[in-house]
């Protein structure tokens, strides 16, 4: 599926690491908390999470599975995978940039 960039709308730090998590596997908000917090140094509140599984979700990028435990694992969807490919894309070209703008100005390229 082909989408344009104003579809994706505003792309989150926070969305952006959640999805990153989920798509390791499903898993619920504490262990989405400690992954994010071991792989991006990111320490993020619960309502934090919350808010952004409530938006991910909204968009169809996350969905929740069904658990006979207390807590509500997610996992990432389709969508999510194409959304979070193209972000990453985006920021891939935003780094190169940065690192030839820089390098330029500070003399090194």
């Amino acid at each position: 599926m082909v989408r344009r960039k104003q579809e994706l709308g505003r792309f989150t730090d926070v969305a952006l690491l959640v999805l990153i998590s989920l798509a390791e596997g499903q898993k619920h908000g504490y262990r989405m908390i400690n992954d994010i917090e071991e792989f991006s140094g990111t320490a993020l509140e619960p309502g934090t999470l919350y808010g952004a599984l409530m938006r991910l979700e909204e968009r169809g990028w996350i969905e929740a599975v069904e658990s006979a435990e207390r807590r509500k694992p997610y996992r990432i969807t389709e969508s999510g995978r194409d959304a979070l490919s193209e972000q990453l894309a985006t920021l891939r070209r935003i780094e190169q940039a940065g690192a030839r703008r820089t390098g330029a100005a500070w003399g090194l390229a």
